[in-house]
């Protein structure tokens, strides 16, 4: 048996290198049944994200290793590795001792008590007692920087599975518990009853559509069913392009909720000061022009991840929920009512409130599939990412359940352009340069040159992503760091299809725009690079002021 944080650091080692999510649900049940309290607590709060360690920054890991070996040498084997904390562990020059390996709920409990100037001397203690893989995940629990594949929702998958229990009954009592977990461990294990946390305005866990159509059969065109879509089964409203949220207010307790159940409330203050209800509802998070119209996301991300937001933020971009459902009025849940009698609930609700932080997301008109087709290609607004249709008999069912709701995303926008940068991955990726910065063609002073559009780190296979990193070694023509410039000229470069969702205008891009989810489609390694877009083709995507 491992230590306990050796047992942590092999768990995210094989969930990093892991790449099947059942696989990575398996794992982390493995490690819940075979891991006393409180260690496996901690881990949960680790890799959901839950933890957080003020006593120790980057910085300070930095400056440890910089005063035990050459700082030199450490930024070289930085620039080649890419990940500050796979490069300690590797270069980290021990000084043995009277070393103790040791456990992760000392390391955690430890750093929690600890000051900023604590912080680091306990860390270079325990690096000199672990080995390089205790090492590693060592820095990335006290940085933070978990990027092992594993989101918050499917820790609580592992979880609910561990305990053979619903996923909905972890997600409801969540935000009103503790980590290291210890009393919904004695509920997952048959040993105490569920908690019940005193949590007002709960999360209530939310219903996901599927896509009308497959991606295996988007070239089909028999792939819908015409008179599967009717008017008197299914209503079709427009699907947004922002942020899906749950607006919960009971008593004085006003929460935002993620779709995933995260708690966004501290950074929408304005929205928060307008829930004077006692009701759950579904929405949509936007960011409202001077005009009223919907903001493109670029003017929501900017909101987004804040610790604090200042006034003038906020009145330079006023948030405010589209409404699209409600499962909670009073002490009356909505839930169990077809979507036909939520609607009309909701309408009558958005209609009582005086505010203009909530409006009631419109519905379209269901006539025949040509027409909704047409629709979600052609929508009324940029900021429209097709269309989702929901049967009027349906229930706010939990998950994703098969048949109830649909979404019908518009078609991608395609672009060729060219690699121009490489950059090395993180995780089962460090190996590899896999984020990639490509442009397209403009006029120069003297001649066309490339402009950076955008960048990507997804859409291609195992097998595409080693031959794409082949080539990057092999066309090299200068370094910065970690990240290789490629050669990409008119007589050659390697072309990209890239698929993205959306463009707009953004001043602090080279090119004037900036790509909504972009990712690369095909990879073109029968097109001359000299034959890839130019930048006029994006700004005539642009949607027009």
């Amino acid at each position: 048996m491992f230590p306990p944080m050796q047992a942590f650091a092999d768990l995210l080692d094989r969930l990093i290198l892991t790449p099947s999510r059942n696989a990575k649900i398996e794992l982390m049940v493995t490690y819940f049944r075979e891991t006393p309290d409180p260690d496996r607590g901690w881990a949960v709060a680790a890799i959901t994200r839950d933890l957080d360690i003020p006593s120790v920054k980057a910085g300070m890991i930095r400056g440890l290793v910089e005063d035990r070996m050459d700082h030199v040498l450490f930024g070289l084997s930085y620039d080649y590795v890419g990940d500050l904390a796979e490069t300690v562990s590797l270069v980290w020059p021990e000084r043995r001792g009277a070393n103790r390996s040791p456990g992760l709920s000392e390391i955690v409990e430890q750093l929690l008590e600890a000051s900023r100037a604590e912080g680091p001397r306990l860390v270079e203690q325990w690096l000199d007692a672990l080995d390089a893989k205790g090492r590693w995940a060592l820095l990335k629990l006290v940085t933070g920087g978990l990027r092992i594949g594993v989101s918050s929702r499917l820790t609580k998958v592992a979880l609910a599975q561990f305990g053979d229990v619903d996923i909905t009954e972890i997600e409801e009592i969540w935000h009103g518990l503790e980590a290291p977990y210890e009393s919904l461990f004695a509920w997952l294990e048959g040993h105490a009853d569920k908690p019940k946390p005193d949590l007002a305005a709960p999360f209530r866990p939310v219903m996901l559509a599927h896509p009308l159509i497959p991606k295996a059969d988007r070239d089909n065109p028999d792939a819908i069913d015409p008179s599967l879509i009717t008017a008197d089964t299914f209503a079709a409203e427009w699907k947004y392009d922002g942020i899906r949220v749950q607006a919960a207010a009971e008593g004085d307790a006003r929460r935002i909720y993620t779709r995933t159940g995260d708690d966004i409330s501290h950074t929408f203050p304005d929205v928060l000061a307008a829930m004077d209800f006692d009701a759950a509802i579904d929405g949509e998070l936007l960011v409202r022009r001077a005009d009223g119209s919907v903001a493109p996301f670029n003017d929501l991300q900017q909101r987004l991840n804040r610790k604090t937001v200042t006034k003038k933020q906020m009145d330079a971009r006023p948030a405010f929920i589209r409404a699209y459902d409600i499962l909670h009025l009073g002490e009356e849940n909505l839930r169990l009512l077809p979507f036909m009698e939520r609607r009309q609930r909701l309408e009558r609700f958005i209609a009582s409130l005086d505010t203009d932080r909530f409006d009631l997301s419109p519905l379209v008109e269901v006539t025949s599939l040509d027409a909704l087709e047409l629709a979600r290609n052609n929508p009324p607004a940029p900021e429209i990412e097709g269309l989702m249709l929901k049967r009027w008999d349906s229930i706010y069912e939990a998950g994703r359940p098969k048949g109830p709701w649909f979404k019908w995303k518009r078609d991608p926008f395609l672009i060729d352009a060219v690699l121009m940068y490489a950059q090395r991955g993180h995780g089962r990726r460090s190996s590899y340069y896999s984020d990639y910065t490509f442009g397209v063609w403009r006029d120069g002073e003297e001649d066309v040159e490339l402009t950076p559009v955008g960048k990507a780190y997804f859409g291609f296979t195992d097998d595409e992503l080693k031959q794409i990193d082949k080539y990057v070694r092999d066309n090299t023509v200068d370094r910065f760091g970690p990240v290789r410039a490629v050669e990409a000229s008119p007589d050659q470069g390697l072309v990209f299809e890239v698929a993205f969702e959306g463009l707009q205008r953004s001043p602090r891009h080279k090119s004037g725009v900036a790509m909504r989810f972009p990712r690369i489609n095909r990879i073109r390694w029968d097109k001359p690079a000299a034959e890839a877009d130019r930048i006029e083709a994006l700004e005539a995507l642009l949607p027009t002021e």
